[in-house]
């Protein structure tokens, strides 16, 4: 196997140039304008066919191999979140509400070093590699559908149509040095549920007089807890959490309705439909038996990220051999979900989690949190491994 390892450390201060570019310029979905534009040329400079305005701000580059063969997707997301940045580093966000707290920089930084990486081994590949840097992963942003899906819409996964895919996340969650590798379901499908709770309002000193919406909102909250630990298997997993409630104006008035909204995740589709039922008995019943009229809505978000047996045991033998003294875990799962889900839900694939925190350094806040920052040595694991894999698939490594 060619040493890919030490060409990504060569590279490394190409990768984090531009991670730290990004990082200063976060864009948010749909809106990756800049940093787009700086994908499109440096896939350019390489000589590739790029095509600009996939899914609205995504960008798809094809390298094409001198010998024949199978056409394999590989996916880095691009966009930012509405969040403002605390982590005081010199190259902290200058768009002030926006930054990127997930690590999109680094996946972006990743997939132009994966491209230079690959560009040089294009005598040698069998078959077309599809670069795909995706916008708005992080939600719809104000559209119909988010990046993935939007993607899919302007017919990424065709002309030509692709045959496997391959993508990645710098996970936080884990130090620098693991590597999450697992078959089947990785990440949860995800559901947003809304509540509306109808009461009828009163003054809060004569509540008798009143439908209190506030009081049945309690109790169902408390009810759709029984879900998980009631009906649903213990050995299956689900996820039911209420993360916002609404209602009230004035501490002496009962509102006439209250307004809950949370996630519902699971990994199984029969799962999802008993966890789903249940939601809906329960809410209904419960708040109908106070004297409410309750309203439910339940909408999709994403299915399950499930991975491809053979393709992930190629990557699993890759990473043993190209990053022998890292940890591999072929058994990591997280209930956060990923719209790069949708993508594999139409070709087999491979998504794989590197460790990136350091907490040593204090690179160990989560996902999302204001002061998240990596290891960013991180971004030379991530870009080898994609690069061996990459070949290993296509039987050229």
């Amino acid at each position: 196997m060619t040493d890919f390892l030490t060409q990504a450390k060569e590279l490394f201060s190409y990768t984090q140039s531009l991670r730290r570019d990004f990082h200063m310029h976060p864009e948010l979905g749909f809106r990756e304008f800049r940093t787009g534009g700086i994908v499109a040329k440096e896939l350019e400079s390489l000589g590739m066919e790029v095509t600009k305005g996939v899914g609205k701000t995504g960008v798809v580059g094809l390298l094409e191999g001198t010998k024949p063969g199978p056409i394999l997707l590989l996916r880095f997301d691009m966009d930012a979140l509405p969040i403002l940045e605390e982590t005081g580093a010199e190259y902290a966000s200058q768009n002030p509400g926006v930054m990127h707290a997930c690590g999109h920089d680094g996946h972006t930084a990743i997939g132009l070093t994966v491209a230079k990486m690959l560009h040089a081994q294009r005598d040698q590949l069998a078959g077309t590699i599809k670069f795909c840097f995706q916008p708005s992963e992080e939600g719809n942003n104000g559209e119909e559908v988010g990046g993935a899906e939007m993607m899919m819409r302007d017919g990424v996964l065709d002309g030509p149509k692709v045959d496997m895919s391959l993508s990645l996340h710098l996970w936080n969650e884990k130090p620098l040095g693991w590597l999450g590798v697992s078959n089947g379901p990785v990440m949860a499908g995800a559901d947003i549920f809304h509540v509306r709770i109808i009461g009828r309002g009163g003054h809060g000193a004569i509540p008798d007089a009143a439908v209190d919406p506030i009081v049945a909102a309690a109790q169902i909250v408390n009810a759709l807890q029984t879900i998980v630990s009631r009906n649903v298997a213990p050995l299956d997993t689900a996820v039911v959490s209420v993360t916002n409630i609404h209602g009230g104006t004035a501490f002496n008035v009962i509102p006439p309705e209250v307004k809950l909204e949370g996630t519902i995740r699971t990994f199984d589709s029969k799962v999802r439909q008993r966890v789903v039922q249940r939601f809906e008995q329960i809410a209904r019943g419960v708040g109908e038996g106070m004297g409410c009229q309750v309203e439910v809505d339940i909408k999709r978000i994403t299915p399950a990220l499930v991975n491809n047996e053979t393709i992930t045991s190629r990557v699993q033998k890759t990473a043993e051999r190209l990053l022998s003294e890292t940890n591999l875990d072929s058994d990591y799962q997280t209930m956060t979900a990923e719209d790069m889900a949708f993508m594999q839900q139409k070709v087999p694939g491979c998504y794989f989690l590197v460790g990136s925190n350091d907490k040593a350094r204090q690179l160990d806040y989560g996902h999302h949190h204001p002061k998240f920052d990596f290891n960013e040595e991180a971004l030379i694991h991530a870009s080898a491994l994609m690069v061996a894999a990459a070949l290993d698939i296509l039987g050229q490594s």
